[in-house]
């Protein structure tokens, strides 16, 4: 694929420069600064369309897209979000409090994790709509709290013992090893659970890994888990999440990226044939997109410092890395760039890409083709809105980067930049 097609649907060439929804990124990096983040709206509004519109092609009863918090959640995301009527998806009480403080009602609310706290719990309680119960320990828990309040309604997760295949074993959460989920004799214990106790039990739910292309793998593991609900009988209204991780193109020397619409078909239609078979009432079908719905939405600009040769190798020193994307440091992931001054010209170098911090994995980039790089250089990497600012730290005392949201002529600040006195708030300095 071209290295543009990584880039925002509304990217474009003017006058030499990279711009996105008609915004120059050289501007917006001397207002804003770098490192900086970008997300463009149209991007993350076509990608929605795209889901609803296959399910509305495919699946007869109801159906809804749950975003991802944990792929970039903030109070402006949240807010987006309802524009389209998602779930949130949140795991645990700090991205809880961000969707309701994005004004994300409660049934909009969705809980996960795989060990909740007391605290998260509480919160799911006090503000979610539904509630993925990862393991019987946490029902057990749940059935005491419902003495004192009312719950929210139940998916039980079910860990299915199959894999799809993904860029990196880390990204693989349904195999019979995964720390995810309950096994078959857990879960069936737990709906019996459930039932003897009064709990609301209204779903099903199961995940098998992030960025996978091939939708084959999941077919199997709905079958099991419509043969789960079938011995526990949920009823005619009942939920499923097939779960999501559908993937993207990090790289022009991928694949393009994968078909939405192929992947919704083969589940709906998985869905459809399996309840029919098993004389099942079809089920209110919940997706869960993932880092397809914002990853391609996302670029972040970065500023050349310094340009180091050693031997046959040059290294692009930048303002930011493995403290704003760990990607490369955790999965050895694949990235493009361009140079936002001459995005068009001939790619005659070969340049690593690296940040400022003091470790040999704070890498951005490997053996990429650019075109002739200066220091000064602003150079923009596509497909960075996924799993980069979630998984942000602040290391070597690196400050967060500043995110705006592009919207047709609008930039609005979504997060502010972090500043040395954003660091220390939370020291106290003792008395010695």
């Amino acid at each position: 694929m071209k290295r543009l097609e990584l880039f925002p649907i509304t990217t474009t060439i003017e006058q030499g420069q990279l711009t996105i929804a008609g915004v120059s990124l050289t501007a917006l990096a001397e207002q804003y600064g770098t490192p900086l983040y970008l997300y463009d709206q149209t991007t993350l509004d076509d990608a929605v369309r795209a889901y609803k519109s296959a399910l509305a092609s495919f699946y007869p009863k109801p159906a809804s897209v749950t975003y991802a918090g944990k792929a970039f959640l903030c109070t402006a995301i949240a807010q987006w979000t309802q524009l389209h009527g998602l779930t949130v998806d949140c795991t645990g009480e700090g991205e809880i409090a961000i969707a309701g403080h994005g004004d994300v009602p409660r049934e909009n609310i969705l809980v996960h994790g795989v060990n909740k706290s007391s605290a998260d719990l509480k919160a799911a309680i006090k503000h979610a709509g539904i509630l993925v119960v990862d393991n019987p320990a946490e029902l057990e828990r749940l059935a005491i709290l419902s003495k004192h309040s009312a719950i929210p309604n139940l998916w039980l997760r079910f860990l299915p013992g199959v894999t799809v295949t993904t860029h990196h074993a880390h990204t693989q959460t349904g195999h019979h090893a995964s720390k995810f989920g309950m096994t078959l004799e857990e879960l069936l214990s737990a709906a019996k659970f459930c039932k003897e106790h009064y709990l609301p039990l209204k779903g099903i739910h199961f995940h098998q890994g992030s960025n996978f292309r091939d939708p084959e793998p999941l077919l199997p593991a709905i079958e099991l888990a419509l043969d789960l609900v079938q011995k526990i009988g949920l009823g005619d209204e009942w939920h499923f999440c097939p779960g999501g991780g559908w993937g993207v193109s990090y790289h022009e020397d991928e694949l393009p990226h994968p078909s939405i619409e192929s992947y919704v078909r083969g589940i709906a239609e998985a869905v459809r044939e399996g309840c029919t078979q098993r004389g099942l009432a079809l089920p209110h079908l919940h997706l869960e997109p993932g880092r397809s719905l914002v990853a391609r939405a996302g670029v972040a600009l970065y500023r050349v410092g310094v340009i180091k040769h050693r031997g046959e190798k040059t290294w692009a020193l930048v303002d930011g890395g493995m403290a704003d994307n760990p990607r490369y440091a955790m999965y050895g992931a694949r990235y493009s760039s361009l140079v936002v001054s001459d995005p068009g010209g001939e790619r005659s170098e070969i340049v690593s890409v690296a940040g400022p911090y003091c470790e040999s994995g704070d890498v951005l980039i490997e053996g990429l083709a650019l075109s002739a790089i200066q220091q000064g250089d602003l150079l923009a990497v596509p497909m960075s809105g996924a799993y980069h600012l979630s998984m942000s730290s602040n290391y070597n005392g690196a400050r967060k980067p500043a995110v705006l949201m592009l919207s047709g002529d609008q930039i609005s600040l979504m997060q502010k930049r972090e500043t040395v006195h954003d660091l220390l708030r939370r020291d106290v300095k003792r008395t010695i």
